[in-house]
C-alpha cells in the first residue's frame, strides 16, 4: 500500500468511526443505565437519517445552510418521540423481568419500525448532500478530502464524548444517573425517581443514534436495511469495548473504523468480517471487553 492509499484509509477510517461512535455510545449508555440491549437502536439511526432527509430537502430551497439545523432537529425529534414512546410503553413494564423478554420486545420494535420506514419513505434510495457541498475540500498530505467528513464528523464525535463525560461526572443530573446506575434501590430510597432517569437516559441514547444517522445522510444513499447493518456493527463496537464503557467505545470505534478502512483498500472481500473478527478475538481473551470489568453497574 502506497502513502496515498494509506492516507485515504486513515481519513476514511476516522470519518466512519465518528459515525459509528455516535450510534454505539447511545447503545452503550442505554445498557449502562437501563441494562437493556436495545435492538431497536438501529431503527433510531435509520429514522434519524430519513427524517433528516425530509427536513433537509424541505429547507434547502430557502437556504442550504438551514440543512445543518435540520439534521440536529431530526435527531432530537426521533430521540424524543420514538425513544420516549418505546421506553414508556414497551420497556417500562418489563423492568425487572427476564432479559430475554426485553431483547424480544426491542427486536419486535425494530421490525415494526423497519416496516414503518418502508411505508413512509418507500424503498427507493434517497440522497441529500447539501451539507457536504457547503463545506470545501481540504488537502491532507496531498490527498483531497471533504472537510465535512474529516473535520466536522470527528469534531462532533469528540465533543459528544467530552460533553457526555462532563455531564455524567460533573453535573447534578449526571450524578443522579450515576446513582441509579450504581444502585437503583438505594437511589430510590433517597427520593430519586428511577423511572424518570430511565426515560431521560433512553431518549438521550436514542438521540445519539438518530444524530449518527442524520450526519451520515450527506455522505451516503439511504436504503432500506441500513438500520439492521448499523445495529449489528454498533453492538460489535460496544461489546468489544465492554458494554457500558463510554470512553472505551470511542477507542474501539476508531480501532474498528481504521481496520475496516485499511482492509477495504487491501482485501475488500473481508470488509464485513473485520469488525466481528476483532470482537471475537477480544471477547475470547477478555469476556467483558477491552475496557470492561466485572462490576454489574458501570458507565
Amino acid at each position: 500500500m502506497n502513502s496515498t492509499l494509506a492516507t485515504l484509509a486513515v481519513l476514511d477510517g476516522i470519518s466512519y468511526a465518528a459515525l459509528v461512535f455516535l450510534v454505539s455510545v447511545g447503545l452503550s449508555l442505554i445498557f449502562g443505565v437501563l441494562r437493556v440491549v436495545n435492538v431497536a437502536h438501529g431503527s433510531f439511526y435509520a429514522f434519524g437519517a430519513y427524517l433528516a432527509a425530509t427536513f433537509s430537502l424541505a429547507v434547502a430551497p430557502l437556504s442550504p445552510w438551514l440543512t445543518y439545523p435540520a439534521l440536529v432537529a431530526a435527531s432530537i425529534v426521533i430521540g424524543v418521540v420514538c425513544g420516549g414512546l418505546i421506553e414508556r410503553f414497551l420497556l417500562r413494564p418489563l423492568y425487572g423481568r427476564d432479559d430475554v423478554l426485553q431483547l424480544l420486545i426491542t427486536f419486535a420494535a425494530f421490525m415494526i419500525m423497519d416496516n414503518l420506514q418502508r411505508l413512509i419513505w418507500g424503498v427507493q434510495p434517497i440522497f441529500a448532500n447539501e451539507p457536504l457541498k457547503l463545506l470545501p475540500n481540504i488537502s491532507v498530505f496531498g490527498v483531497n478530502y471533504t472537510s465535512y467528513q474529516v473535520l466536522l464528523l470527528p469534531c462532533v464525535a469528540l465533543l459528544t464524548l467530552i460533553g457526555l463525560r462532563y455531564f455524567l461526572r460533573r453535573t447534578l443530573a449526571g450524578a443522579v444517573i450515576m446513582a441509579v446506575t450504581e444502585d437503583r434501590e438505594a437511589a430510590t430510597a433517597i427520593g430519586i425517581d428511577a423511572k424518570r432517569v430511565y426515560f431521560v437516559t433512553f431518549i438521550i441514547g436514542a438521540s445519539f443514534a438518530a444524530l449518527g444517522g442524520a450526519l451520515a445522510l450527506p455522505t451516503t444513499s439511504l436504503v432500506p436495511g441500513m438500520g439492521a447493518d448499523m445495529i449489528v456493527l454498533s453492538f460489535a463496537v460496544a461489546a468489544t469495548a465492554g458494554l457500558g464503557q463510554i470512553e472505551g467505545t470511542a477507542v474501539t470505534a476508531l480501532m474498528i473504523g481504521l481496520a475496516r478502512a485499511f482492509i477495504i483498500y487491501t482485501q475488500p472481500e473481508f470488509e464485513v468480517l473485520v469488525p466481528y473478527l476483532l470482537m471475537v478475538l477480544v471477547l475470547l481473551v477478555r469476556p467483558f471487553g477491552l475496557f470492561g470489568a466485572t462490576q454489574l453497574r458501570k458507565i
